[in-house]
């Protein structure tokens, strides 16, 4: 069974290497891809395999472009650092998802899959609109992970997970963490929202963004609207706007 490995992680390529070959003699290595550059041009000039083992996230980018330049013949089983519940939706015919660090017993049981459908002649090819699907679901988290800001003469930094809320107050922006602890940030709420991840931050109003763990409790408010109890707040008041109530309930609902 000739077998190509599509991992930039020298260690965790290794690690798949050596698991492959104490549990299935017939396996023969052709090669270890590190880069969607050297995969397309290896499969310009070589044979397919009979197995690929792919990598979601190489150096440089997601490995699915590979699919939008060449046509891959061979069945692939994805390696990933994604999170289990958002692969589990795509576990659909000859694919399968290994979540990293990958498992023993998950390598076996993914090649013995192959080997099974393989001997059946029952192979499905890979299917492309699960490839498409996980590009625009399994897309790079770009959001900011930390934001700089002024702590006395000096500057710190915050990560974005301890950000219990921004707000703006007479043209300057302000960030709160999660122990209370405030600190002026050089940038507008618009920039800060372009930057932050939709599904754990959302902006209220003008001149407000919140954190979902940060949330305590939620009322109805004259006017439509609602407020919002902010964990260890006693200042500030937190109302949704009556034109963002909308999409402020479907992002507590998703």
């Amino acid at each position: 069974m000739k077998i190509l490995i599509i991992e930039d992680e020298i260690r965790a390529a290794l690690q798949l290497q050596s698991i492959l070959k104490e549990h299935f003699s017939e396996i023969d290595i052709l090669a270890r891809l590190e880069s969607i550059e050297d995969s397309l041009e290896w499969f310009k000039n070589n044979e397919h395999p009979h197995l690929i083992f792919m990598d979601i996230q190489l150096a440089d980018g997601l490995s699915f472009e590979i699919f939008q330049h060449t046509t891959i013949d061979a069945p692939v089983i994805f390696t990933t650092a994604y999170d289990e519940y958002s692969i589990k939706a795509f576990k659909v015919n000859s694919i399968d998802y290994l979540l990293k660090p990958i498992q023993e017993a998950d390598i076996k049981t993914a090649v013995n899959k192959y080997k099974k459908l393989y001997s059946s002649q029952s192979l499905p090819p890979l299917d492309l609109l699960t490839v498409e699907k996980l590009i625009n679901n399994l897309a790079v988290d770009k959001s900011r992970k930390r934001f700089m800001v002024k702590e006395g003469s000096s500057m710190t930094f915050v990560p974005t997970e301890d950000v219990a809320y921004f707000y703006s107050e007479d043209g300057i922006s302000f960030l709160v963490n999660q122990q209370g602890k405030r600190y002026i940030i050089d940038m507008p709420l618009d920039a800060i929202e372009k930057d932050i991840a939709a599904k754990n931050f959302t902006r209220i109003n003008r001149g407000q963004i919140i954190n979902i763990q940060s949330i305590e409790k939620i009322h109805p408010y004259f006017n439509h609207r609602l407020k919002i109890d902010i964990k260890g707040n006693s200042k500030l008041e937190f109302i949704v706007s009556r034109k963002r109530v909308n999409e402020f309930k479907a992002w507590i609902n998703q």
